[in-house]
């Protein structure tokens, strides 16, 4: 079957561009194989009017409400090749199936690596999380710490000490600029330079770190800059140019969301630099509204 637009992808970019492509009219297929990042959260905060919702419930929600446009299609496979030229795009599914369409949206998302530290990966979405305006308020006045991972790291030891008291863990490796360490050292934050190298407690639950001499530091969350990786080869496929963001790479895209490939947009996290749902969510909606200007002025 030929549709007007292929989704890949059913979280918050990808929901929020098929929103928009049905309320227009237009035949939208969605292919998600049920991996979204945000699995391992609890709840969803600082999105508007959501603040407090699990992920998949409001998820559930977003497709339920998509289901009721007659024009939606919603597949639950895993999205394995696709294809663009200047006539269209294409999507071959693991089982062999393969779909055709006028333009297609990567909303593929990212996947989360933890550095190799024993107790962080059970933890992760819980006590040891990335984002402070996404979780920090949930983990508020406990005894923080970050465990560095690059050289950026050392913005979240300046911005965390408005949720809580903070130690900088260096890992030996990630050691703050002179104007980071005054900030630091203005706002009351600790820089410990012997690494971490596992988390104690009764998971999720974090009662202190391990430090590599032995030592032990009470901590009550663990605030870390994951690596991330295309969740998806499609982009890659396809030929799509991609940008090195701090966290890793991420698909280039202009301000309507177009890739350096013809007929191929993207939006949500593999598209962006930083993300949290809000910002997906918005990068989906200027996907599928640009998609929709595309398809009208062909």
């Amino acid at each position: 079957m030929q549709y007007d637009v292929i989704v890949v992808g059913a979280s918050f970019a990808g929901a929020s561009a098929a929103m928009q492509l049905v309320r227009a009219r237009r035949t939208v297929l969605m292919i998600d194989a049920g991996q979204p990042r945000n699995r391992f959260s609890e709840a969803s905060h600082g999105f508007l009017g959501q603040d407090g919702t699990p992920p998949h419930e409001i998820m559930g929600i977003a497709v339920e409400q998509l289901r009721a446009y007659p024009s939606f299609d919603m597949i639950a496979a895993y999205a394995e090749h696709a294809s663009a030229d200047a006539c269209g795009t294409s999507v071959t599914l693991d089982d062999g199936r393969r779909f055709h369409a006028r333009r297609l949206i990567l909303a593929t998302g990212v996947r989360d690596e933890l550095p190799a530290i024993v107790g962080l990966q059970e933890r992760w979405g819980r006590t040891v999380i990335h984002c402070p305006y996404c979780h920090g308020y949930e983990v508020r006045d406990r005894k923080l710490g970050v465990i560095a991972t690059s050289p950026h790291s050392a913005h979240q030891g300046i911005m965390l000490p408005d949720w809580g008291p903070t130690i900088y863990f260096t890992q030996a490796q990630f050691e703050p600029e002179e104007a980071e360490i005054r900030q630091m050292l203005t706002r009351g934050v600790v820089i410990e330079r012997t690494p971490v190298v596992k988390i104690l407690g009764n998971a999720p639950e974090i009662d202190a770190v391990e430090l590599a001499d032995g030592r032990t530091v009470a901590i009550g969350a663990v605030f870390v800059g994951p690596r991330v990786h295309m969740s998806s080869p499609l982009a890659m496929q396809l030929g799509c140019a991609f940008e090195q963001g701090p966290l890793g790479p991420f698909i280039r895209t202009d301000e309507m969301r177009q890739t350096s490939v013809p007929n191929v947009f993207a939006a949500g996290d593999a598209a962006l630099v930083f993300s949290n749902g809000t910002m997906a969510s918005a990068s989906g909606v200027m996907a599928g509204v640009s998609v929709h200007r595309s398809l009208i002025m062909e």
